[in-house]
């Protein structure tokens, strides 16, 4: 199964960010599991970095991601997705928009958030990391 992670999951990982961090962990974690395939977009990971950067330090930052995107996907955000985000009336948010078809170009299922209001046009389901964790795949 195809996963999306949002920049807020990425955000709590990198920073180690409580009391999600637990759940966020676990989550990422399921890049190791050959029934998922964890994705995020070059969006969230500039989000990500820009935080992990704040707390942490430029250099510190980089190995983060480094480590990050070595093991997980980089789900594309091409110029299709732009024009899908300023073409659907229903997205507000022009980021959550290209997160989005992001993570519908890469086939995911679902997007994995802490925020899932800021989805409320989605047609794929929408999850807190809790409450993905608590399904059953």
């Amino acid at each position: 199964m195809n996963i999306f992670l949002d920049a807020n999951i990425l955000v709590a990982v990198l920073n180690k960010e409580y009391p999600l961090f637990s759940d966020v962990a676990r989550v990422l974690s399921l890049a190791d599991n050959k029934r998922f395939k964890v994705f995020t977009s070059p969006v969230c990971l500039a989000i990500a970095f820009y935080f992990a950067e704040k707390k942490s330090g430029s250099a510190l930052a980089k190995k983060k991601i480094s480590l990050l995107i070595s093991s997980i996907e980089i789900a594309s955000t091409d110029v299709e997705a732009v024009r899908k985000t300023v073409s659907n009336k229903s997205v507000l948010d022009f980021e959550d928009g290209l997160e989005y078809y992001s993570a519908l170009g890469a086939g995911c299922k679902v997007i994995i958030t802490e925020n899932k209001e800021d989805f409320y046009f989605s047609e794929i389901e929408v999850l807190s990391s809790q409450e993905f964790l608590k399904r059953k795949f």
